[in-house]
């Protein structure tokens, strides 16, 4: 399949440095954002979009949810599979975001690192 491009989209320092540092080291390219303002303009500006985009949902300037609305609304973006990471509570608004998947924080890397490979099985298949 080729080079796999992550974009991670989290706030917090500490989980966007180890999960981009640990991605690497599995050998996906990642480009990370801290919000989801940040996010939109990289996506709008990268030569190549993310095959995937690991999403904060409790973020300042634009969160989650308001990214993805505009993801969702943008013929190019909406393609791109998304994982949730939160710490928020899991309700039934959660279907509204259309996600591939989800996380909940804390969350085991491995567990991340699988739910990424399972997207791609899925696309490949």
């Amino acid at each position: 399949m080729g080079e796999i491009r992550i974009l991670l989209v989290e706030d917090d320092h500490e989980i966007r440095e180890t999960v981009g540092e640990i991605l690497e080291e599995e050998g996906y390219v990642v480009t990370t954002a801290t919000t989801g303002r940040d996010a939109l303009d990289k996506l709008k500006a990268a030569a190549t979009l993310p095959s995937i985009i690991l999403l904060d949902l409790m973020m300042p300037v634009m969160d989650g949810w308001a990214f993805r609305r505009e993801q969702r609304n943008d013929p190019a973006l909406a393609p791109i599979p998304v994982i949730i990471l939160t710490a928020g509570s899991i309700t039934e608004n959660m279907a509204t975001l259309e996600a591939t998947d989800l996380l909940r924080k804390p969350f085991d890397m491995d567990v991340l690192l699988e739910k990424i490979r399972k997207v791609f099985d899925m696309r490949t298949t």
